[in-house]
């Protein structure tokens, strides 16, 4: 694929999934995070031609532009967007695959001093909301959406949403559809959800104790001795 057809994809991918993006010079002019991803190509691609001090200068230049720093050895798959962008960082050997949605924020940190795989795979469709970090050379499988403010220390498998300090897999919550929609604001509260099944246990229990209690009243109902006869009527009984 051309260089000018890559341009065109990424711009595609911006307007996919901003419903703000308005023209084709807007979004060319006015996107960090396309600026971004523009400027690591380059600066990737001196990388790996051994260019590295060039490709490192091309990187702080792009971190100096727009506010998002990509090493220029992380790998980024296609149609990347990173939405607003600011704070974004990604490492050395991160791996970023297709459709992937970032936004403010980001963190895809390291956890090693050694020169090896220390930074995360995002895999294809994954979508990361803002202040997320993910971190050490985990995996996140294709699909998956992680939560705001999460932080991510294990791999997670395709189609999961990770929510939480550190990062908890919700099961089945995650779709395609979610990814492409953008619904990153309704993602699963297990704090939430937890709280809410204490509440409705506590509820069933108050039901169990007022219908235990309604038992006991008619238990004792029928083992009181029946109300003794007056004294007026006891002495009317003698006169008889």
């Amino acid at each position: 694929m051309s260089l000018i057809e890559r341009m065109r994809e990424d711009i595609q991918a911006v307007f996919d999934r901003d419903p703000a993006a308005r023209s084709t010079l807007e979004v060319v002019l006015t996107y960090p995070g396309l600026h971004a991803i523009w400027l690591h190509r380059i600066a990737h691609s001196l990388w790996q031609y051994d260019l590295k001090l060039i490709g490192r200068i091309v990187s702080a230049f792009s971190r100096f532009l727009t506010g998002i720093e990509i090493h220029p050895g992380a790998r980024i798959g296609r149609r990347l967007f990173i939405d607003h962008g600011s704070g974004v960082v990604i490492g050395e050997t991160a791996e970023v695959g297709d459709d992937v949605l970032i936004y403010q924020g980001v963190t895809l940190g390291g956890t090693s001093l050694r020169k090896e795989k220390r930074h995360p795979t995002i895999e294809d469709q994954v979508m990361v909301s803002a202040g997320a970090a993910v971190i050490g050379p985990v995996r996140i499988g294709r699909g998956s959406r992680i939560g705001a403010g999460a932080v991510v220390v294990s791999s997670a498998p395709p189609y999961s949403t990770i929510v939480g300090i550190p990062g908890k897999v919700i099961e089945g919550e995650s779709t395609r559809q979610d990814i492409v929609a953008l619904d990153h604001a309704r993602l699963p509260d297990p704090v939430a959800r937890a709280i809410n099944g204490l509440v409705e246990k506590l509820n069933q229990i108050g039901v169990r104790l007022e219908e235990m209690e309604e038992r006991q009243d008619c238990l004792e109902d029928k083992l009181l001795p029946h109300e003794a006869p007056s004294n007026g009527a006891l002495g009317k009984d003698h006169a008889d």
